[in-house]
């Protein structure tokens, strides 16, 4: 009986170190998935570096309610999953929407995700998952900008090229 509850205590911590290292969690209902699909999402967050484990909802409920992420509780019902995200936070939401993009009879969801603290719910969950990569969106970023560089330089060489005309 000390076993049981000791090993209990180890997966309780564990869960616990996970939350807290995690930039985001997404909790995902596996009901019915078979073999080689699970074998193969794992396979992906994997590569993702998003670190995909089922525990027990009890267990969860108590190393979450410890971190004070009760609002998470009303989602640990039936087959439930979880998907740590360490370095990238859109990586766990972003490789399960691929992937249930890539596998549309796959009975897989999401039912809610737990973002640098903030509670998401399923819809926002996927939202994020289709944001553009980081990489993505810097590119977006620094493209917009350097087309506001240029339109701010020929703007003052006009103003120049005026100047020396009126002179």
């Amino acid at each position: 009986m000390a076993k049981n509850l000791e090993s209990k205590e180890l997966v309780v911590k564990e869960v616990k170190e996970k939350l807290s290292k995690a930039g985001s969690v997404v909790l995902v209902d596996y009901k019915g998935i078979n073999v080689e699909d699970v074998t193969e999402l794992r396979k992906r967050f994997r590569e993702a570096g998003v670190d995909y484990k089922v525990y027990k909802n009890t267990l969860f409920k108590r190393a979450s309610q410890e971190l004070g992420y009760e609002a998470l509780h009303e989602h640990l019902q039936g087959t439930v999953a979880v998907a740590f995200g360490f370095n990238d936070v859109i990586a766990p939401a972003k490789t399960l929407n691929q992937f249930i993009k890539d596998h549309p009879k796959t009975p897989i969801s999401i039912k809610a995700g737990l973002v640098e603290g903030r509670l998401f719910d399923a819809k926002d969950v996927k939202a994020l998952g289709d944001l553009p990569s980081k990489e993505v969106l810097v590119a977006m970023l620094l493209g917009a900008l350097q087309g506001s560089i240029r339109n701010l330089a020929y703007m003052l060489n006009s103003i120049k090229e005026k100047k020396e005309a009126e002179a």
